[in-house]
């Protein structure tokens, strides 16, 4: 079974509470890649939770790595079904399932703004934003919709090959969860996701280099 990546796997881990107030952040890791989180008050069961660290590989490759919605269910664990619905002058809403073994499914609709992309000659930073559009498709039967999905990439150029991120995200855990699944931690969960772009990036560059 492959790991839940964050921005997935949050659908179960934000069921963990904490008896911070909403306002407060709690340290989660402090180590190559930092991660805080704080309560959302205004959102059942949800968290915010802010990432960030270096990743050794190219910015380049990152972007496309995360610009190419369609792809998600090929590197992303248990997404299922990725796809863009529209293209529109103010971003592309796009559309995720996500398959879990134990609980319901999941799904979500966003809209992906990309905000900053690099220059044609791969300068640059590369900030990419992204906020619920859940009803701009009907739900589907058996699958739990979630309405609270927004949050942010921004990479800057750390040296060769090297970039530095913030990853920041909020998400609600959608419908009902086992208890058993709360000891499920945030750690885990953002840490697949930046792995999971980190290896897809590299394996980018690696097609990149054998075509040329």
């Amino acid at each position: 079974m492959r790991n839940l990546p964050g921005l997935t796997a949050l659908v179960v881990v934000l069921v963990m509470g904490g008896a911070r107030a909403a306002e407060d952040w709690e340290k989660v890791a402090d180590g190559d890649v930092a991660i805080k989180a704080r309560k959302r008050p205004d959102i059942p069961g949800g968290r915010e939770v802010w990432a960030e660290g270096h990743l050794d590989v190219s910015i380049q490759d990152v972007q496309s790595a995360l610009r190419d919605h369609e792809s998600f269910r090929h590197w992303m664990p248990y997404v299922t079904e990725s796809k863009v619905v529209s293209h529109e002058p103010d971003g592309r809403v796009t559309y995720t399932q996500l398959d879990f073994p134990i609980i319901s499914n999941r799904d979500y609709v966003l809209r992906v703004v990309d905000e900053e992309l690099l220059a044609a000659d791969g300068t640059g930073v590369f900030r990419q934003r992204w906020f619920s559009q859940g009803k701009a498709l009907p739900e589907r039967s058996g699958v739990v919709r979630l309405y609270h999905n927004e949050g942010s990439w921004h990479f800057t150029p750390a040296g060769e090959s090297r970039v530095r991120f913030i990853y920041r995200f909020t998400v609600e855990p959608g419908g009902s969860i086992p208890g058993f699944l709360a000891g499920v931690g945030q750690k885990d969960a953002v840490m697949d996701t930046v792995r999971a772009v980190e290896k897809r990036a590299r394996k980018l560059a690696t097609e990149r280099a054998s075509a040329r």
